[in-house]
């Protein structure tokens, strides 16, 4: 095998039972590299599809949050609540309310494009817009770059 470098990129570690780690691995071969240690199986691939996101609140005394190294697949509603970020989602996340509305402010492109059903329910939300978009819905695409949003209030909601 030759030797090959990357000077220094950025690689993610994906562990067999879904740990993932951003590390800087120089030396790969064919972008991927794939190895076994103690019966478990380690896969690093460059990270360069990964996205950036920023959630602004329209809810007074809230800072904005930046999320960053976002893997494409994952929803906006996912990506919230796995970051103690609120956003309701009364129905669950299927579609079928319209409490994990929200407004997207930059990188509309880099998302699934909306259904009739989730525009029907944008119709019913609170204060729609041309942005408006449901969390659920909202489907990072593979590829990179900035996605901001901005979330309703949401003390306007009561329950999950």
């Amino acid at each position: 095998m030759g030797n090959y470098s990357f000077n220094n990129a950025q690689w993610l570690l994906v562990l067999s039972d879904g740990y993932k780690k951003n590390i800087t691995f120089p030396n790969a071969v064919n972008n991927r590299l794939v190895f076994t240690f103690n019966f478990a199986t380690y896969i690093i691939k460059e990270a360069k599809t990964m996205y950036t996101v920023k959630f602004n609140f329209e809810e007074k005394g809230k800072e904005p949050v930046v999320l960053e190294n976002v893997e494409p697949g994952t929803s906006l509603l996912e990506l919230a609540l796995m970051n103690d970020i609120e956003l309701h989602h009364n129905c669950g996340g299927v579609c079928a309310c319209t409490t994990c509305h929200l407004y997207v402010e930059k990188g509309m492109e880099s998302l699934e494009e909306i259904t009739d059903r989730e525009e029907d329910f944008i119709d019913r939300a609170v204060n729609p817009k041309l942005n408006s978009r449901l969390g659920c819905q909202s489907l990072l695409l593979d590829g990179d770059g900035v996605i901001e949003v901005t979330l309703p209030d949401q003390t306007q909601f009561l329950g999950e």
